[in-house]
């Protein structure tokens, strides 16, 4: 089998295929991460509890294996991936998101059980690090993690590899089973085979910080993400612009960010940026992972469209891309499937 395309939805599904014992060899051209994977920000951050459906569900069972997974490949790799479900801290923005935040409290306890809550909390309960929140209060769940993606994608090469993966920069097509996974090109190339646009490309701007704060919980407020990582830095970001010109070049959009992080997060004011990142990210037509069969090419298989839940949806990923590629069993959800793209 030959899996195209080394983001993390590539090394996943190369990684739990060879660990269910098949022969798996990872095309990358550039390097291991040299895309959006190999970025700094790694929100795990699940959608709301409510109005559930499948893309929900699936998310949800793929952050509750996401400790499990990564404490393998860390054992397997000898790296860190900088994973722990330390939870999430949002800003309410007024009294009608109040309401509904409190109202999700219900659907919470329906959808995620036990296995993780919602809570709203008074913006005082969480000290020096609470974000601003205009109605001075806080919601806080305890599903949310974090990962560190150029930290996490260089220790599932490894486990890979340490598997008996081979990982290389080329190799022939039309030889087996192929998986392309890759990335927004990859998106780019299906949209010309099919004569219509099946996803899109969207750049994201972000930044480090040096701020210790890795026990900490990830905060969310207006759009942007605060990530405490395991080594001392705090990632935060990110734009989302679809018009661009290099894919990884920082510009002007990223100073807003910081400008509203360090307004919304008084702590972190006077934070030294150590980093600035630019990259592109792949976003499938159905804004939910694209997964699946090509159609027309029984041999070749889709695993793409990540966008910014990728690390959230990997392990679930190559679990069923696993099951349909080595068992014949499909359990990809219709909404998951390439057709809902096409």
């Amino acid at each position: 089998m030959t899996v195209r395309g080394g983001g993390v939805f590539g090394l996943t599904v190369a990684f739990t295929c060879q660990l269910r014992g098949a022969r798996v060899r990872l095309v990358e051209t550039r390097a291991v991460g040299a895309g959006s994977s190999g970025g700094i920000l790694g929100a795990m951050a699940p959608h709301t509890p409510d109005r559930w459906n499948p893309k929900k569900q699936f998310q949800l069972e793929s952050l509750l294996m996401a400790g499990a997974f990564w404490r393998r490949v860390e054992e397997l790799s000898g790296r860190a991936a900088g994973y722990l479900r330390s939870g999430r801290l949002q800003s309410v923005a007024s009294d009608r998101a109040l309401a509904l935040a409190i109202a999700r409290f219900d659907d919470a306890q329906t959808n995620w059980g036990d296995r993780a809550s919602w809570s709203v909390i008074p913006g005082a309960q969480a000290g020096e690090w609470a974000p601003r929140s205009a109605s001075g209060y806080l919601v806080h769940d305890t599903l949310a993690a974090r990962i560190h993606p150029r930290a996490a994608t260089k220790a599932l090469a490894a486990a890979f590899q340490a598997l008996g993966g081979e990982i290389t920069t080329e190799a022939p097509a039309g030889e087996g089973v192929e998986v392309l996974a890759t990335g927004y090109e990859g998106l780019r190339t299906l949209s010309e085979c099919f004569g219509k646009r099946v996803g899109a490309a969207v750049k994201g701007q972000a930044a480090l910080l040096r701020f210790e704060a890795s026990a900490r919980p990830q905060l969310f407020i207006e759009g942007l993400h605060i990530v405490p990582h395991h080594d001392g830095t705090v990632a935060v970001g990110s734009t989302s612009e679809c018009d661009f010109d290099a894919p990884d070049a920082v510009d002007g959009r990223l100073d807003v960010v910081l400008d509203h992080v360090r307004a919304a997060v008084p702590i972190l004011a006077e934070a030294p940026v150590v980093e600035r990142w630019a990259g592109v990210r792949a976003r499938a037509r159905s804004r939910a992972p694209m997964l699946g069969a090509l159609p027309g090419r029984p041999d070749v298989f889709i695993a793409n469209g990540a966008f910014k839940i990728g690390f959230g949806m990997a392990p679930k990923v190559g679990e069923v891309m696993a099951d349909l590629l080595l068992e014949g069993r499909d359990e990809i959800p219709d909404v998951f499937r390439v057709e809902a793209s096409l």
